[in-house]
């Protein structure tokens, strides 16, 4: 089934946030947050077991359980189980996105790509969220980012144990699709390449954004959208650093990249765009992408994605982005 056909609409909610990303966030303000983002219409919520050892997955469970399950459509992930056995947080290695969860649960988090870790991380992922069942289901940070030089030993690993699992579950109609979830182009270009098996979508974070979607428009787009089928696009505001954020990529922001917002700021500033619109609207542009899926701690933030989603952007605006080289020539611009 086509990604497009499976998600309720162009905009979800990204849970990262949720695990305590950066900061330790209060539970109350979590479930408000979640419950801001149902008010205002929001029916896809992507999550995984990642972000804060599970806490994510707790949080969102606890915050739709009283919704109709036949509304919502819930993505999580795979890769991880999460044990009730106790680790020092401080000592994960976790590649570039060591620290970034160390205010979430400090329950043991084992990476494991193989069939039955598979089946057992949907298993403990279903609990956490209180459901029977999830429609999609994403195959986590199977790359550089995470794993250095090893990220192809991981890929074959996950190849012969949670890609035939997935399939598997998704022919048996346990699951409506699956496929990666990353930060990075090269393991979707890779996993394009197999004849078995056959993804159906892929969560692509910080890739697609305005800051960052040469490589992405180049060798991963075309393709996805001739076969039809879909990306989700995660980090759509890249960390943050889109929106006035002090971090790229779970890092400071550098200098040159520094000067690039400044100067997509200023015509924003001319045009009378906000940099959320702009971030957004770039992103679901090209004809691949079938929803962005913001991060959200506070239900302010809820209303903010919303008012970008729907805001009124000039032509001139995006045509004065390209004159001025802060856009591939090639990427596709907002109607």
């Amino acid at each position: 089934m086509a990604l497009k056909d499976i998600l309720p609409s162009r905009i979800g909610f990204g849970s990262a946030p949720l695990g305590n990303m950066f900061r330790d966030i209060p539970d109350d303000e979590a479930l408000a947050t979640v419950e801001a983002a149902w008010n205002d219409g929001i029916r896809y919520y992507d999550n995984a077991p990642f972000y804060g050892a599970g806490l994510a997955e707790i949080r969102m469970g606890e915050a739709l359980s009283g919704k109709p399950r036949d509304q919502y459509v819930i993505s999580t992930k795979v890769g991880r189980v999460i044990l009730d056995e106790i680790e020092d947080v401080s000592a994960r290695d976790q590649g570039e996105k060591g620290g970034v969860f160390s205010h979430g649960l400090p329950n043991k988090v084992v990476n494991d790509y193989s069939h039955d870790a598979t089946l057992r991380s949907i298993e403990d992922s279903l609990k956490r969220l209180k459901t029977d069942h999830i429609e999609i289901a994403f195959v986590h940070d199977l790359a550089q980012d995470f794993w250095g030089d090893r990220w192809l030993e991981k890929f074959e690993e996950a190849r012969n144990g949670a890609f035939k699992a997935l399939d598997r579950l998704r022919d048996e109609g346990v699951i409506k699709a699956w496929g990666l979830g990353v930060n990075r182009v090269e393991p979707i270009e890779l996993v394009l390449e197999l004849d078995e098996p056959k993804p159906d979508a892929f969560l692509l974070a910080g890739r697609y954004t305005l800051l960052d979607h040469d490589k992405a428009l180049q060798r991963v787009m075309p393709i996805v959208a001739e076969r039809g089928l879909g990306v989700v696009v995660g980090g759509p505001y890249s960390s943050g650093a889109l929106v006035g954020g002090p971090n790229f990529e779970y890092a400071p922001i550098k200098p040159e990249m520094k000067a690039k917002i400044a100067s997509i700021k200023a015509i924003a500033d001319r045009h009378g765009v906000s940099m959320k619109a702009a971030g957004l609207q770039f992103s679901l542009a090209t004809p691949a992408v079938a929803a962005v899926i913001p991060g959200a701690s506070q239900p302010s933030r809820i209303a903010e994605d919303s008012a970008a989603f729907n805001e009124k952007v000039p032509a001139d605006f995006w045509q004065e982005l390209r004159a001025e080289g802060l856009v591939n020539p090639q990427a596709p611009l907002p109607a």
